[in-house]
């Protein structure tokens, strides 16, 4: 790992490791909240406009994939500029999206406004450029740790966020708690300046500096653990979005109160904060091939056993529990093995491109819930399908080999 990851990391001055993961930690938490209380928004959406549940999902769908697509090319501007441009901007185009969201009366309004808008200034500001620039300041005894506590920052905001978004939609109505989301969105600015990253310097003497855009990825995607552990990458998107977008709805299908989807969004987002932390720490002990492979079997476990069981309000939260330790605990190893492969040069970008797979997988998880839904009145089938791609993910993972790719000439600027 040394020969790979050689950057010498800036002098950060009165940016301590501690503040830089505070702050870093505090942008995860404002823009993963809002986006994981989407769900709770469908049903006033489409009881105000009279639209089918596929309309909604298709927006979120919409969402997932853009955010996906914008990720690669947010992590290369940020990997060659620096951070803070990249961060400042999303948070813009997010906080527009919420903002212009509560004016959405039509189909095309909303896929521009929750689908383009916000799924761009996610690529731009969310954890996953948070983990970067972790990945990028952070001393190598930090990193873990960073890499777990700002996962579960995320989680902590989706935790904080879900019985907050139920609440003040009933109270205050759908449009009201839009407006009050886009403008707290504006607090990720300030934060941003903290977690500065240094430009990429065209004379610089390594080989992982000296290697271009072009040639990462040429070498990342002819190596074959970064392809394997960019297709499993997909059942995580498919199972969290899908979850996200029509949990809420689905326990109100089966005649639980709101509230219950509520605090079981929220039990997802704590328990995950412990899951991620676990991850973070256990994943510089274990092979991070097989942590990945024992979250994706849990899940798939977990979704059986909560399809198959009569559902109450305590086996939701069971559910929610269980499915919360496994939520975003893939993030640390899946970001970790992408810098142990290649360094952290093109971190980023390259973390950017699993995340692409992760978000088509977010884009099928919403968008045939909501089709299959309308179409048979059940979630019945996305449910095994998910149960499915979580056996074939834990699969997929086990031969991944943990090392960083070998190199015999310096790459070409």
């Amino acid at each position: 790992m040394a020969a790979i990851d050689s950057v010498s990391r800036p002098n950060l001055g009165w940016r301590t490791p501690l503040v830089i993961v505070i702050c870093g930690s505090l942008i995860g938490m404002l823009t993963f909240g809002p986006r994981s209380s989407v769900g709770f928004f469908m049903q006033p959406f489409s009881q105000e406009y009279g639209w089918g549940r596929d309309v909604f999902a298709l927006a979120f769908a919409v969402q997932n994939l853009l955010w996906g697509i914008g990720q690669p090319f947010a992590g290369a501007i940020a990997d060659k500029f620096g951070s803070v441009r990249v961060l400042c901007v999303g948070a813009v185009l997010y906080a527009a999206g919420l903002l212009m969201m509560r004016y959405s009366s039509t189909p095309l309004e909303l896929n521009i406004t929750a689908g383009v808008l916000i799924g761009f200034g996610l690529s731009g500001c969310s954890f996953n450029l948070v983990l970067s620039a972790f990945g990028k300041l952070m001393p190598p005894e930090w990193r873990g740790i960073a890499l777990g506590a700002g996962t579960a920052a995320g989680s902590f905001g989706q935790f904080i966020f879900a019985p907050f978004t139920v609440a003040m939609i009933d109270n205050t109505g759908w449009q009201a708690t839009l407006t009050t989301f886009g403008f707290l969105m504006l607090l990720v600015i300030p934060l941003a300046l903290v977690l500065a990253t240094p430009k990429a310097e065209s004379n610089a003497a390594s080989p992982v500096q000296e290697q271009s855009f072009k040639s990462a990825l040429v070498e990342a995607f002819g190596h074959r653990s970064y392809v394997l552990l960019v297709v499993g990458f997909f059942t995580c998107g498919f199972q969290l979005a899908f979850i996200t977008m029509h949990l809420p709805a689905y326990l109100i299908d089966r005649g639980l109160p709101a509230a219950v989807g509520g605090w079981v969004i929220a039990i997802i987002g704590l328990f995950n904060i412990i899951g991620s932390l676990a991850v973070g720490y256990v994943q510089g002990k274990l092979p991070k091939r097989y942590i990945l492979s024992f979250i994706y079997f849990t899940r798939a476990l977990a979704t059986v056993a909560f399809i198959m069981l009569p559902l109450t309000t305590t086996s939701a939260l069971v559910f929610g529990a269980i499915s919360g330790l496994a939520w975003l605990s893939t993030v640390p190893p899946t970001s970790s093995l992408v810098s142990l492969m290649f360094g952290t040069r093109w971190l980023a970008t390259l973390y950017g491109f699993a995340f692409f797979s992760h978000q088509v997988g977010g884009f099928l998880g919403a968008w045939l819930g909501g089709l299959v839904f309308d179409k048979f009145g059940s979630y019945t089938p996305i449910w095994w399908l998910s149960v499915l791609f979580g056996v074939l993910s834990a699969l997929i993972n086990l031969p991944i080999v943990e090392k960083p790719v070998e190199r015999a000439v310096a790459q070409p600027a």
